[in-house]
This record gives structure tokens, C-alpha cells and sequence, in this order.
């Protein structure tokens, strides 16, 4: 069986009962980053075996982790999924804290819907398409971000969408947690720098014409 685990995004106190308890039951835990993986094992005081998600074992119970959140999103662990449901193997998942729906909820731009976006084109042609793109969508979108690539595509989207809704949500539940919302242009000039942390950004829907 694999078991998909939800890890903590930030806050190490954030993890359930149920993904403590199956780490301990694991045959094997596979991680993104075993140094990592053991912060957290570690805090909470269990002992587990600890693998890579690329070296090849004969586990028959394993545990699947990401750095933080919910594997198989914007991870490689998807492959390793979808991998062990063509071969018949029972996966179960494990949910708990995701960036995307804190971001959309801390944001206050959440709505009926949203649209997740994975992270931002890096190319200057790629995100002009997707402003362009978003400028059809009437709901919130949420997209992670680079530190280093952020006041690049936050000058992109002032540059097309000055007035649209958005907000930079740093360090989701860490210490320096940080909200910044305002229009593309006013947050874009608080962040003509790159910043420290990991980096979700939420897009307002678009006007109604």
C-alpha cells in the first residue's frame, strides 16, 4: 500500500495524528529531501526508514511525502503515484495543510471558485499569455512563485493588469509570516527585490466587463 502524507507547510506543529501514525507504521518512508523529512520525524519522535523518492525498494507498506503539503502537487511524487496505480497497488491519501487554500483564504479574494496555476511561466511570452488568459477568468487564481522570479512577473502583471487584485503570501505559517495585498502595480513596487521564504501568490478574478 502507499500512503500519500500531507506534511506541514511552515508550522511543524501543523502535521495530523493519522499522518504521525502511519509514518511510525511505514515499512518506508520516501521523501523529496530525507533531511527534511527527518526535521520533522524528529520533533515528534518517531524513527523511520528514510529514502529518496529514486532509489528502488521492496516495501510492502510505504509512506509518501513532499518538503511541505500534499505530494503530487508541483512534485515529483505525481509520477511515483500514478506509477503505483497502473500496477495495482492500493494508494491512500493522507490530507492536511496545503499553501494553496491557506494563500486563497489569507488572501481574502476567495470565492465560489479558483483556479491553481502550478508555478508561474518563466518566460516574459509565457506570462503575457497567461495575463492574458487570467483576463478572462472572473475568479481567483493562486500560483507559486520563485523568490528570485517574483518581482520579475509581478512587473509583467502591472505592466498588462495595473488594477488587478492580488496578494504575496510569504512564509506561510512560519515565523515572518507575511499577507501583502493591493493592486498588481502597488504590490509590484513593494517587491522590486527578491524576498526571503517561499513565495504563494492569489490573483483576484477579473472585472466583470
Amino acid at each position: 500500500m502507499l500512503a500519500v502524507c500531507a506534511t506541514p507547510i511552515g508550522n511543524l506543529e501543523d502535521v495530523t495524528l493519522r499522518v504521525l501514525r502511519e509514518f511510525g507504521e511505514a515499512d518506508l518512508v520516501l521523501c523529496e529531501d530525507t533531511r527534511r523529512t527527518k526535521i520533522l520525524l524528529e520533533r515528534h519522535g518517531i524513527e523511520a526508514k528514510l529514502l529518496s523518492y529514486h532509489e528502488h525498494n521492496e516495501a510492502e507498506r510505504i509512506a509518501l511525502t513532499s518538503d511541505a503539503g500534499l505530494p503530487g502537487v508541483s512534485d515529483p511524487g505525481a509520477r511515483l503515484i500514478a506509477a503505483a496505480l497502473g500496477a495495482g497497488v492500493a494508494v491512500t491519501v493522507l490530507p492536511g495543510p496545503s499553501a494553496v487554500e491557506t494563500a486563497l483564504v489569507a488572501s481574502g479574494l476567495l470565492g465560489e471558485q479558483y483556479r491553481f496555476l502550478g508555478y508561474l511561466p518563466r518566460a516574459e511570452q509565457a506570462r503575457a499569455a497567461l495575463w492574458e488568459e487570467l483576463g478572462r477568468w472572473p475568479h481567483a487564481a493562486v500560483a507559486f512563485e520563485s523568490p528570485q522570479r517574483l518581482p520579475a512577473s509581478l512587473a509583467s502583471l502591472a505592466a498588462r493588469w495595473p488594477e488587478r487584485s492580488v496578494a504575496v503570501c510569504r512564509e506561510l505559517t512560519k515565523r515572518f509570516e507575511e499577507v501583502v495585498p493591493g493592486t498588481a502595480a502597488e504590490v509590484a513596487a513593494q517587491f522590486t527585490e527578491p524576498p526571503k521564504g517561499e513565495i504563494t501568490v492569489v490573483f483576484g478574478g477579473a472585472p466583470a466587463p
